[in-house]
């Protein structure tokens, strides 16, 4: 009898002891895989009435969104009444802002014909939706933020139409053409670039 005591009180005692063994051996042989993204708001200037958390959520929802537009490109009747030709003045293709803040697609300013009058046209284009994103030209090539944004200078042309499709942006003849370096897809509430197209006259 004693010995099926002294069995059990073992027992007993051993469960513990390879509980705790476990706990520190079983990282050695066991993996736990976790792939949480980047979080969307990092880069976001945020605003006194609200949390991180809120304008993440916020990102996150419009992100989800589409807003498909498929615009046609404007045609500008010559002085002999027919249509002239554009003729492409800058061009340059989109890219991610980062890992969350993606886009694609051809950005390109046109000269519609006349010479004074001149668009911006989105084509193939697609970016990461977002609350009130803007289309701005931008005096730097490159910009990654509001700072460099703001050191270098730009000038906004409209809210973006929609986050998917060919669209038309009027360049107001005020603006130097030949200043501008690039077009930038920016988030106004939340100061976020979401995309950048490096422009270039065609062929350089």
């Amino acid at each position: 009898m004693l010995r099926y005591i002294l069995i059990g009180i073992g027992i007993f005692a051993i469960i513990p002891i390879a509980w705790l063994a476990w706990w520190l051996g079983a990282p050695l042989i066991t993996s736990n895989q976790v792939n949480e993204e980047f979080p969307r708001a990092t880069r976001a200037a945020v605003p006194d009435s609200m949390s991180m958390a809120e304008v993440e959520a916020l990102m996150v929802t419009a992100s989800q969104i589409e807003t498909e537009v498929a615009e046609q490109m404007p045609a500008m009747p010559s002085a002999s009444g027919q249509a002239a030709e554009p003729t492409v003045y800058l061009t340059g293709q989109f890219r991610d802002a980062d890992s969350f803040h993606r886009g694609s697609g051809t950005a390109t300013v046109y000269d519609l014909g006349d010479g004074s009058e001149s668009i911006l046209r989105l084509e193939e284009f697609r970016v990461t939706n977002g609350p009130d994103l803007r289309v701005l030209l931008a005096y730097v090539p490159d910009p990654a933020d509001r700072d460099e944004l703001a050191a270098g200078g730009y000038v906004e042309l409209e809210k973006l139409k929609g986050n998917v499709g060919s669209q038309n942006y009027e360049i107001p003849e005020s603006i130097e053409l030949s200043a501008v370096q690039s077009v930038v897809i920016y988030c106004r509430p939340f100061h976020v670039v979401f995309s950048v197209a490096t422009l270039a006259a065609p062929g350089s």
